[in-house]
């Protein structure tokens, strides 16, 4: 119940991650960031074959399932340190990633006829609470603000604090004063510190069970009242 529990724990990690990813995926180009995720995704269906091969041995006993049991476990527990390295990995590269993205995001966006990555621009700005890369004065610099003529920015850089912004340039307090890039990156290094710490926990969960299921194989091995208990058999 409990392999099955962590595996259940470990599924929902791994599709929070691509749910988030996917908010972001406009300003995160490289892919491969998500290799941690899927793999956790794996392990966990994998957690649910090993619960049920773990509870059949236990219960008959069986050497030939405990000794599966372990090597599986002991497969997992290699297959999560892989996704904590992973995952240190590229949440290292997370802030160049995003430096180079955000800067061809930026140049694009459209808000009168607003395609995918406008939007996202948009849901990023208003979620997180910023304005513009380093800070608003940043859109002085996009087409978008040229073309327009009007000296303001996107609504999604008013404050909800202030229900009558119309992005004016004019009244800078009724904007976000933070840029999003810092906060970009901030929330994709989170996301990838929660497969870290996801991946970490249960790699000493899996290595407790593989301590606990040695444990029971080395009894039944070396100790023959165990096996005349299991097998139904008495001295002579």
């Amino acid at each position: 119940m409990v392999t099955m529990g962590a595996a259940g724990i470990l599924c929902y990690v791994g599709a929070y991650v691509f749910i988030t990813y996917d908010d972001y995926d406009h300003f995160f180009e490289d892919v491969y960031t998500l290799i941690p995720a899927v793999v956790i995704i794996a392990v966990g269906a994998l957690l649910f074959i090993i619960g049920l091969i773990g509870c059949c041995a236990t219960i008959r006993e069986s050497h030939c399932g405990l000794a599966t049991f372990v090597a599986i476990l002991l497969l997992v527990f290699v297959t999560e340190v892989v996704v904590v390295v992973l995952g240190y990995v590229y949440r290292a590269k997370v802030e160049n990633e995003v430096d180079r993205s955000i800067q061809k995001v930026y140049k694009t966006y459209n808000g009168t006829n607003p395609d995918a990555a406008s939007r996202a621009i948009d849901y990023v700005q208003r979620q997180l609470r910023c304005c513009g890369i380093h800070n608003y004065s940043d859109w002085e610099n996009t087409d978008w603000f040229k073309e327009t003529k009007n000296q303001s920015v996107p609504l999604s850089c008013c404050r909800e604090t202030a229900p009558s912004c119309n992005g004016s340039l004019a009244h800078p307090s009724d904007l976000y004063a933070e840029g999003c890039e810092a906060l970009v990156v901030k929330k994709l290094q989170e996301i990838m510190m929660h497969v870290i710490w996801a991946a970490l926990a249960f790699a000493a969960i899996q290595l407790l069970g593989m301590l606990c299921a040695c444990i029971v194989l080395c009894r039944r091995s070396r100790d023959p009242a165990y096996e005349l208990l299991i097998t139904g058999g008495t001295y002579a």
